[in-house]
């Protein structure tokens, strides 16, 4: 039970990491592994949560890598607006 929830961990910080990658290369931001993972993983709360919102729903692999980066895009946005 217990390497299933660090696997599951893993996972998630792993796909974040590559969705915030992703959303840096769309954005043309210059950052670090560890802000890619930070956008990634916030990002894939915003867009599952605006998705949601929206009505729409992610199926698939594909759809499951869309989401995460549309919200990592929004949490650069966002970011470059504040600061």
């Amino acid at each position: 039970m217990f390497i299933l929830v660090v696997m599951t961990l893993f996972l998630s910080l792993l796909w974040g990491m590559l969705a915030g990658f992703i959303a840096s290369k769309i954005m043309g931001e210059k950052s670090g592994m560890l802000k890619n993972m930070i956008f990634g993983v916030i990002g894939s709360i915003v867009g599952y949560n605006l998705f949601k919102l929206i009505g729409f729903t992610a199926t698939g692999i594909i759809g499951s890598m869309i989401v995460p980066v549309v919200g990592a895009c929004i949490c650069i946005w966002i970011g470059r607006k504040l600061f």
